[in-house]
This record gives C-alpha cells, structure tokens and sequence, in this order.
C-alpha cells in the first residue's frame, strides 16, 4: 500500500511539472504596448481624469486574451499616472488591438515634479511606460516597459 502511495505522488508530481512547462509557451514574444492616444477628459472633481489609448500588438500565433492590464505613466521618476482596465479586446493572432483606458491623476506627484522642475528647470523629461498584462488562468503575467526621453519643445504645439 505505501508503494502505491508513493507511485501515485510521483506521477501527480510529474504531471505538474509537465503542465508547468507547457505554459512556458517555447517561442513566445513578448506583446508591445504603446501609448498613441492621450486626452484630457472632463472632470467634476479636484483631480483631472483622462483618456489613454494603448495599442497592443500581438506578435504572436495565438491569440491574446487579457483579463486586465495595469500601467504607470512617471515623469522623471514621479508616478504621475496610474490606472487599470478589465473590459479588454481580444488580440488577434499578429494582430494589433487598441484599448482605451481612461485615469486620474496622482496629485502629489504632479506637485513634486512641479516643485522639482521650479527648483531646476529642464529642456527635457526621462518618461517611463510600464504596462502588467494578464491573459488569465494559467498563464504568466506579461510585463512590457517603455522609456525615453522627451524635450520641452517637442510638448509645445
């Protein structure tokens, strides 16, 4: 009886490594999340809101299902916006897909970066995008990260 035991847990352990490897998913790519829409939106409360379009691209054979996404925008290292989104298209295999998910503000760190720019004034901005994907059950959440640089006179128009 203990060596039947024991044969089932090691087949139940080994079917478990194997399910785990298969969600490894050999060849995958990770997607590209871009911003190419960014809009204020009207708003009742102290804080602005706005309206932020993210395109997806899925560079994959698959298609991507995402349950929800997570993303900051920083402004020379200040968080200043941060927002979440769960009502998501469908990516096609190779495809492309815009989400539009719509934040507010973080006030605070808007006000530091106000104060820090007024101590010392810059020409440009170090800019980071940092987006969390999650495609659902089983699957490993997809981390993609944007960063540059942005000069004063290319945010004039």
């Amino acid at each position: 009886m203990r060596r039947f035991a024991r044969t089932c847990c090691l087949y139940l352990l080994a079917a478990a490594i194997l399910s785990g490897c298969a969600g490894l998913r050999p060849g995958y790519e990770t997607p590209t999340v871009t911003v190419n829409a960014f809009r204020t939106l009207p708003s009742g409360g102290a804080l602005p809101s706005f309206e932020i379009g993210l395109e997806v691209i899925n560079p994959n054979r698959e298609p991507l299902e995402l349950a929800g996404i997570s993303y900051t925008i920083s402004l020379d290292g200040h968080d200043i916006i941060k927002g979440v989104g769960n009502e998501l298209p469908v990516i096609e295999a190779y495809g492309t897909g815009q989400v539009t998910v719509t934040a507010t503000a973080n006030l605070l760190a808007g006000a530091r970066l106000i104060a820090d720019l007024m101590s010392s004034p810059k020409d440009s901005f170090d800019y980071r995008f940092l987006a969390k994907l999650d495609p659902g059950a089983f699957r490993p959440t997809i981390r993609v990260e944007d960063s540059g640089t942005l000069s004063a006179g290319s945010l004039q128009r």
